[in-house]
């Protein structure tokens, strides 16, 4: 091979190396801080919980503002739990549907929270906004406020002697919702959450009062098994009058697309 034959391959070899290594730049900057509770990425999950299977699909898109990011979730639960011996059945047993909007110059978070319980017929609809604070050391506080409404089709009209019957979907309760989240570092892979949040219906019905008023809590520990995976560990419980004081658990894997 003569000097110049050197010259180009090397050069070739350069040129690779250097495109290889901005691709692996471009791809590093794309990727996503999984710890963070504002962060936007395209993602999926799977988890499990007493009831049965728990199935997750997060996608982003261009909002068009090169300030924000957005992103659509949807999780479908319980699924399978008769089949692998839980205590739910083999059907999904609830949905939920979010969107998130995030100002990157600002921090501040927006976020559309839609749920429905096939079991009960009765679902919920909330639009808060959320605001990254200053971190305090290995602390990070996410503040929510918000309100909501919740959803039935099984409302039904009674008369003074005898019921009307069946009205099909009703309102039966409209609600406020604050709390916040929070974050505590442990290093770069372990992290731990917890997330409290206070419902107070707005309105004279005492029912849907005592089904939904107080405090709810949700605990979690997370490990980062690399930069695009990581399990996580789950606990919730609440002091509403109506639901049981017991932590239900859930093991939670996500993955970044």
């Amino acid at each position: 091979m003569t000097i110049s034959s050197y010259s180009r391959a090397f050069a070739l070899v350069s040129l690779s190396l250097g495109s290889s290594s901005l691709l692996a730049q471009e791809n590093k900057e794309v990727l996503q801080d999984m710890s963070d509770p504002l962060a936007v990425y395209t993602q999926g999950g799977m988890g499990i919980t007493d009831q049965g299977l728990n199935f997750k699909l997060g996608m982003a898109y261009d909002t068009g503002d090169p300030d924000t990011m957005a992103m659509n979730i949807l999780e479908l639960k319980g699924f399978a739990g008769d089949l692998l011996h839980l205590d739910g059945n083999d059907s999904f047993d609830s949905l939920r549907y979010r969107h998130f909007s995030l100002d990157t110059t600002t921090g501040r978070g927006s976020q559309l929270d839609v749920n429905w319980d096939f079991a009960s017929d009765l679902g919920s609809a909330s639009y808060s906004f959320i605001q990254a604070l200053p971190p305090m050391g290995d602390l990070q506080l996410y503040p929510l406020v918000g309100a909501g409404l919740t959803v039935t089709d099984t409302a039904e009209i009674r008369g003074s002697d005898n019921p009307v019957g069946s009205v099909g979907y009703a309102i039966p309760s409209t609600y406020m919702v604050v709390g916040t989240y929070a974050k505590y570092s442990i290093n770069d892979d372990v992290w731990l959450n917890y997330n409290p949040m206070y419902i107070n219906t707005l309105n004279s019905n005492h029912y849907m009062a005592d089904l939904m008023d107080g405090w709810y809590h949700e605990v979690a520990a997370s490990y980062q098994l690399n930069p695009r995976q990581n399990v996580r560990l789950f606990g919730n419980y609440s002091d509403s009058a109506a639901t049981s004081s017991s932590v239900e658990w859930r093991l939670e894997f996500n993955h970044q697309f």
